[in-house]
C-alpha cells in the first residue's frame, strides 16, 4: 500500500500573506481608509445624486452605508485602486472586466497602478453610473433582506481566490515583500503595541505612534503620527522579488517611478530591496537616483552582516525606537 503523502501547502501560505496586502488595497479595509480621508458631505451628496433612493434605503435598513456597494467619483478620484473593490464585488475577473467590449480598457491603470488620467477623471461620472446600475442588479438579485457587510466581503473574496491562483507566477514578488516586512517586524517587535500580517503599530521613544504597513505603491511604508490622523511620511520601501539578473534594469526603473511618487508625497527616505545574487550598486544608483539605499533580500533574511546592520540601524533610527 502506498504511503499517504500530502504536499506542503506552500501556495496557500503565500496566498494568506497576499490577502493581507490585497485587503489594504482593494477590499473593505481599503474602502474604509479612503472614506476616512475624504469629505463625507460630498460623498453623501454624490451618493444621493447617482444612486436610486430605494437602493440607499435598502442598505440603510441594515445599517450599511451606500459606498459599500456603490462607487462615487470622489471615492475613485481619491483612491483609484478602489475600482478593484467594485470589480471584485461584482464578480468580474480583470480579463473579463477591462475590455473594449465594456469600454473599460483605459480604466485598468486605476486599479493596477492607482493612476487616474485626466481623460479617465472626466469619465468618472459615466463609469460610476454604469457600475451603480450593475450594483443595483446585484442587490436586487441577492435580496435586500440578505445583504450584510460580511456577505459583501465574502463576495469580493470569492473573486479574489481565482485571481490569486491565476497570478501564482507573481507570488515570488509577494513573498519577497513579506520577508522584508518580517525583517522589520523582528527589529521593532519589542516596541510594537499591535501587529498583523500587513500592519505593525508601535509607540516610539517620543511617545508617538508609528505605523509600518503594506501599501499598494510602494510596497511597504513607515509613517509617524505627529497629531491625531496627521502623519509624517518617513520611509518608502520598494521590493523587487524577481531573481533574474538580466531583468534587473527594468526592476530598478520600476522602483524609481514608485519612489518619485513617494518623494512627491513627502517621504524622507526611499529604499529598494532586490532579490538577485549580485548587484552593481553604482549602476543601480544611476538608474534610480531617488533611492537612498539599496539592499539585497538575502542579507535582510540572514539577519546578519554589515548590510543587515545598516538596515537595522536605519529602521531603529527612523522609527525612533530604543532598539535595545
Amino acid at each position: 500500500m502506498s504511503p499517504i503523502l500530502i504536499p506542503h501547502p506552500e501556495l496557500q501560505i503565500d496566498f494568506s500573506f497576499a490577502l493581507g496586502q490585497i485587503r489594504n488595497t482593494y477590499l473593505q479595509e481599503a474602502l474604509s481608509q479612503a472614506v476616512s480621508e475624504i469629505d463625507i458631505s460630498t460623498l453623501d451628496t454624490q451618493l444621493a445624486k447617482f444612486v436610486p433612493p430605494a437602493s440607499i434605503k435598502a442598505l440603510a435598513r441594515h445599517g450599511l452605508r451606500g459606498e459599500l456597494v456603490f462607487p462615487t467619483p470622489i471615492l475613485l478620484e481619491s483612491s483609484p485602486h478602489l475600482l478593484g473593490y467594485y470589480r471584485l464585488l461584482l464578480g468580474f475577473s480583470q480579463k473579463a472586466f477591462f475590455t473594449s467590449e465594456f469600454g473599460l480598457t483605459s480604466f485598468k491603470s486605476m486599479e493596477v497602478k492607482g493612476v487616474l488620467t485626466e481623460n479617465n477623471k472626466k469619465r468618472l461620472p459615466e463609469l460610476c453610473k454604469a457600475l451603480i446600475g450593475c450594483s443595483c442588479s446585484l442587490i436586487e438579485g441577492i435580496g435586500t433582506d440578505r445583504v450584510s457587510k460580511q456577505l459583501l466581503d465574502d463576495l469580493t473574496l470569492l473573486t479574489v481566490g481565482p485571481q490569486l491562483r491565476g497570478g501564482a507566477n507573481n507570488r515570488k514578488g509577494i513573498v519577497a515583500i513579506v520577508k522584508v516586512f518580517e525583517s522589520i517586524h523582528k527589529i521593532v517587535k519589542k516596541e510594537s503595541s499591535s501587529s498583523s500580517e500587513s500592519r505593525i503599530e508601535l509607540i516610539n521613544a517620543a511617545g508617538r505612534k508609528v505605523l509600518i504597513e503594506f501599501a499598494p505603491d510602494p510596497d511597504i511604508v513607515i509613517r509617524e503620527e505627529m497629531s491625531p490622523n496627521n502623519y509624517r511620511n518617513v520611509v518608502a520601501i520598494e521590493v523587487k522579488g524577481g531573481t533574474d539578473f538580466s531583468n534587473i534594469h527594468n526592476r530598478i526603473g520600476e522602483a524609481e517611478k514608485s519612489h518619485q511618487k513617494a518623494k512627491s508625497k513627502g517621504y524622507l527616505e526611499c529604499w529598494t530591496v532586490v532579490n538577485v545574487d549580485r548587484m552593481d550598486f553604482k549602476m543601480a544608483h544611476q538608474e534610480s537616483p531617488t533611492t537612498n539605499r539599496f539592499y539585497l533580500l538575502r542579507d535582510l533574511s540572514a539577519s546578519k552582516g554589515a548590510e543587515y546592520q545598516d538596515f537595522r540601524t536605519r529602521v531603529v533610527s527612523l522609527t525612533g525606537i530604543k532598539g535595545k
